[in-house]
């Protein structure tokens, strides 16, 4: 006949699994598995891996996956962020406001008064990317749209035609992902960046 054992050891039976399965759940997920994926993504795709960024002449100019914020007229300006304090990668986010909400609206409106008032030769309404912020606050496209709309600013800025401008930026239209995902797209500091780069 066995001898029945303590409440303390039945207890005991059940706490020293659990200890040992929970420390080696978070030696093998927290740590390992994300160094092996690491190290994976960083000898497969080092660039992307590294955070896409973007050097010009050996100095970091920005990210090809996080918008930033462009205020110069000789520049295309982004998609309106709510990220942080704008545009702040450590704190992505949308408003988070209900499409009824008045402050969403006054928002709006404002957004689009000072659009037309820096972009006094463009025609018709901004388009929508240009007057909304993404769901990440920090996406770095805009539609084709958003862009050929903002090149009589950014031609009379650079002492450039706009034919000119409107070059570059037919240059820099990337299509839908796979031919069917998504929108086609401009992302903003490749389009700066080609500025800079062409003569006026």
């Amino acid at each position: 006949m066995q001898p029945a054992t303590s409440k303390g050891e039945g207890t005991l039976s059940y706490l020293v699994p659990s200890i040992l399965y929970t420390i080696v759940t978070v030696i093998a997920l927290g740590i390992v598995y994300p160094l092996v994926i690491t190290g994976i993504g960083m000898l497969i795709l080092p660039h992307q891996a590294n955070g896409s960024m973007v050097t010009v002449n050996g100095k970091v100019v920005g990210s090809e996956i996080i918008g930033q914020l462009w205020t110069k007229p000789q520049y295309f300006q982004g998609r309106p962020s709510a990220a942080g304090k704008g545009y702040d990668p450590t704190s992505t986010g949308g408003t988070n406001l209900a499409p009824t909400s008045k402050k969403l609206m006054d928002a709006t409106k404002a957004t689009i008064a000072a659009l037309k008032k820096t972009n006094p030769d463009a025609v018709g309404e901004p388009p929508m990317d240009l007057v909304t912020s993404s769901g990440s606050g920090v996406d770095p496209d805009i539609s084709p749209e958003g862009a050929y709309w903002q090149v009589p600013r950014i031609a009379k800025a650079r002492g450039m035609t706009a034919d000119a401008v409107r070059a570059i930026v037919d240059a820099h239209v990337r299509g839908r992902t796979f031919g069917i995902l998504g929108e086609p797209r401009v992302n903003v500091l490749d389009l700066n960046l080609a500025l800079d780069a062409a003569k006026s």
